[in-house]
């Protein structure tokens, strides 16, 4: 996280996303939910999303009952539109509902929302990484296309293990720490709930300022990878492309 500040500072808190919008809620409605969950596999062949078109509510069930999120339709870096990975379907009184994983805190997180008012995609990309080999992987349709060497988290402040996804790709200045570019993710550090002003967002991003041997723990969470790798994921990896990362 070597870049947070300018991220979070370009934002001000507004990288916190809707993960501190909690209401309480009552019961969902009565009628029954057929729930499809989609697979828990490490990489999928491709990977459901949807795009949001509006402010969307997100419900704890299907059908809308229980804690409400708001998450935006745009990102608040760069007003891309908000894409979510889709975990699993329900159709609720013969309305269809989509349950999707969302940013922010507790990490790896999901909710409801309704399929009305979203745009259906797949992606055919999926990024591993590996914390103890400190190993990143590309794989497009399930095949593996590339393999990244990469700096991982200190033991002090070490990189979350989770199933997440990218939420922008963020070209930063020339002399940002981190730079070319940061794929910031869903995910936040465990240990840094505050870092340098942010909400401890951690990304994948580049040496450039910041430093840091490949192969080596030494980040404050974030996965630093060399330029030449951080450049061809910016333009390759899109919005709501699945990153899971793993012990």
């Amino acid at each position: 996280m070597g870049h947070a500040r300018r991220l979070a500072g370009r934002v001000v808190v507004v990288v916190l996303l809707a993960g501190v919008l909690l209401v309480a809620g009552g019961a969902g409605g009565g009628a029954a939910a057929a729930v499809v969950a989609r697979s828990s596999s490490v990489v999928g062949v491709s990977q459901e999303l949807v795009g949001l078109e509006q402010a969307t509510r997100v419900f704890a069930q299907a059908g809308g009952g229980g804690v409400v999120v708001v998450v935006s339709a745009v990102r608040p870096i760069t007003g891309e539109r908000t894409v979510l990975p889709v975990v699993g379907q329900a159709s609720v009184a013969g309305a269809g509902w989509l349950e999707v994983l969302l940013p922010g805190r507790p990490n790896g997180h999901s909710g409801w929302i309704s399929a009305a008012s979203t745009t259906e995609t797949f992606t055919p990309w999926w990024i591993t990484v590996r914390l103890s080999t400190r190993v990143v992987k590309v794989f497009n349709d399930g095949r593996l296309v590339r393999r990244f060497g990469a700096v991982v988290g200190a033991p002090a402040t070490p990189t979350p293990a989770g199933r997440f996804f990218v939420e922008e790709t963020v070209k930063l200045s020339a002399g940002y720490p981190g730079a070319p570019y940061a794929l910031a993710l869903s995910a936040r550090s465990n240990a840094l709930r505050i870092f340098d002003g942010g909400p401890g967002q951690v990304a994948l991003h580049g040496v450039n300022n910041i430093g840091g041997v490949l192969g080596s723990a030494v980040s404050h969470g974030c996965v630093r990878l060399s330029t030449t790798a951080i450049n061809w994921l910016a333009a390759h990896i899109a919005p709501g492309t699945p990153v899971t990362i793993t012990p």
